[in-house]
C-alpha cells in the first residue's frame, strides 16, 4: 500500500503539475473520443498503450473484455450501462474492444466444473463467451494449447464486436458512419497491437 500512497504524492507534485491546465479543464466536464472496452488484467494499461491523456478514453474493464448482448432488464448491469452512457450521453466517436495475449479469462473458458466451483460468478460471466469456446473447439485440437490460446483470445474480440451491434443505438450510429468500431489484440511481451479487418477477417499489425 505504501507504493500506492507514495505514487499519489508523486502524481500530485509531478504529473498533475505538468498537466494542471488540462485537469482544470476536466474538473467539471469530460469529452472522451473513444470508449475503450478492455480486460481487467493488470498488464493491460489502456492509456499507456495508446499514449492518451486523461479525458480521452472512457473505459470499461471486466474479465475477458466481454460485451453482454443488448437487452432491457431490471438487473444491475455495469458494462451495459457504461456502454449506453458513453454512446448516448458522451457521444463517443469510436469504440475499441481490446483483448490481449495470455488472457486468464479466456483460458478459464476451458476450466473443469471442479475449478469453477470456487468462482461461480466468473463461471456465470464467461457464459457470454460460450460461442467462442464452441467455435475454437470445432477448429483447434485440444492438444494444441498455444494455437488454442491465441485463437480463443482473437475469436473472443470478434464475438464482442458482434455483441456491440445488438445495441440499437450503436447499430444505428455505426451504419450511418457516426460511430467507428474496432477490435484490437495486444501482445503483452512484444508491445504489438493488431486490429481486426472485418473485410478480410483477420487481424493486421498496427503500424
Amino acid at each position: 500500500m505504501q507504493k500506492l500512497t507514495d505514487g499519489a504524492v508523486e502524481f500530485r507534485n509531478g504529473a498533475f503539475e505538468e498537466h494542471r491546465k488540462l485537469f482544470e479543464e476536466l474538473g467539471r466536464s469530460q469529452n472522451p473520443h473513444t470508449l475503450f472496452i478492455g480486460c481487467s488484467d493488470s498488464r493491460l494499461v489502456p492509456e499507456l498503450i495508446t499514449r492518451t491523456l486523461p479525458g480521452e478514453l472512457f473505459m470499461v474493464r471486466n474479465v475477458a473484455n466481454l460485451v453482454p448482448p443488448y437487452r432491457e432488464t431490471e438487473e444491475y448491469v455495469a458494462t451495459t450501462s457504461a456502454i449506453e452512457y458513453a454512446v448516448l450521453m458522451l457521444d463517443v466517436k469510436n469504440i475499441v474492444v481490446c483483448g490481449h495475449s495470455n488472457c486468464g479469462g479466456c483460458a478459464a473458458l476451458y476450466n473443469s466444473e471442479e475449478q469453477f466451483r470456487a468462482i461461480p460468478h466468473v463461471r456465470k460471466w464467461l457464459e457470454l463467451a460460450r460461442p467462442v469456446k464452441e467455435k475454437v473447439e470445432r477448429i483447434i485440437p485440444a492438444g494444441d494449447a498455444s494455437a488454442r490460446e491465441w485463437f480463443t483470445e482473437q475469436t473472443n474480440v470478434v464475438e464482442q464486436l458482434k455483441h456491440l451491434l445488438t445495441y440499437p443505438f450503436i447499430r444505428e450510429r455505426y451504419e450511418s458512419d457516426r460511430l467507428n468500431i474496432y477490435g484490437w489484440y495486444y501482445i503483452i511481451e512484444t508491445g504489438e497491437i493488431f486490429s481486426y479487418n472485418s473485410e478480410k477477417h483477420y487481424f493486421e499489425l498496427i503500424n
